[in-house]
Parts: structure tokens; sequence; C-alpha cells
């Protein structure tokens, strides 16, 4: 299952926010993200915790489940990922392990995050692959949209 789209980072970028935005659907944290080869999207998730009951649907690991469904293989070198919110641990583990080469996120994430801003998984040497990492990206649409979700959330 493949998607053709633009070729730059804001354009993939706005594909996993509109993933994002599926998640609102079933009451899901916002976070969306998709994998990219050769300006394909070939997988794309949304956080599907609540949906299913599933501590490990998060919006990256069904993209990558995806992405190596259709290209028929686990390792996903040559890939990009697009995501909304930097990667949890289990998330950047998933990345390191399916041999990503590059990941592009929104806000840092200040209790979970482990790209950089509260652990470093995905560039630490001891690991047989490192991840290269852009930060930042387009964060403030990113935490709008998570900030839109809390707030409804509070009012309940």
């Amino acid at each position: 299952m493949c998607y053709n789209v633009a070729v730059d980072d804001a354009a993939w970028m706005q594909e996993a926010l509109a993933e994002a935005e599926l998640a609102l659907s079933h009451d899901d944290v916002p976070i969306g993200a998709v994998v990219v080869l050769d300006n394909i999207i070939v997988g794309r998730g949304h956080n599907r915790r609540e949906a299913d009951a599933d501590p490990t649907a998060h919006a990256e690991v069904i993209a990558l489940r995806e992405a190596a469904q259709a290209l028929g293989n686990w390792r996903l070198s040559g890939t990009t990922v697009y995501c909304t919110l930097e990667p949890c641990p289990m998330c950047a583990g998933a990345l390191v392990l399916a041999r990503v080469d590059r990941l592009v996120y929104g806000p840092d994430d200040p209790k979970l995050g482990a790209a950089g801003s509260t652990v470093e998984l995905l560039r630490d040497p001891r690991f047989n692959h490192q991840v290269s990492v852009t930060r930042g990206f387009m964060a403030r649409e990113c935490q709008e949209l998570l900030e839109r979700f809390f707030s409804k959330l509070r009012q309940r």
C-alpha cells in the first residue's frame, strides 16, 4: 500500500499531521507518523492505544509495520520517518531495530522523549545502527493539535 505525495519535509509532516487527526475519532492522543522511501509513503500510522486496547499501538510502530509489509522486509534502510511528537523509548528502539535512516519529528516530549530530550536512543554509538534526527520540525503545528486534545479532555 503506497501513497504518492510531494517531495519535501513539510509535505510529509502534513501527512503525519493528517494521521494524527485520525486518532481523534477514537479518543486517542493525536500522534501520527508516516514512513517515506524514495518520495513515496510506504507506511502510515496514528495512535490506536485506546481503540485497540494495546499499549504498543503507537503511531510509529503501526507505520513501521505497514512499511515492512509494503516492502516485504523488516529492514527499512533508506527510509525517513515523520512523526508529530518525539518518539518514546519503545518507538525509538523500533526505529533503530528497523534500520530507519532518518527521523523528523515535531515537538520534544519532556516526559518520555527518547530522541535526545529525555534519553538518547537513536544516536547511541553502542548500538549497531544510529538514526539521523531532525528535531522540532513544524513543532508549533504539532503542539497545537496536542494542546487542543488535552484541553478538551480536561473540559470533560
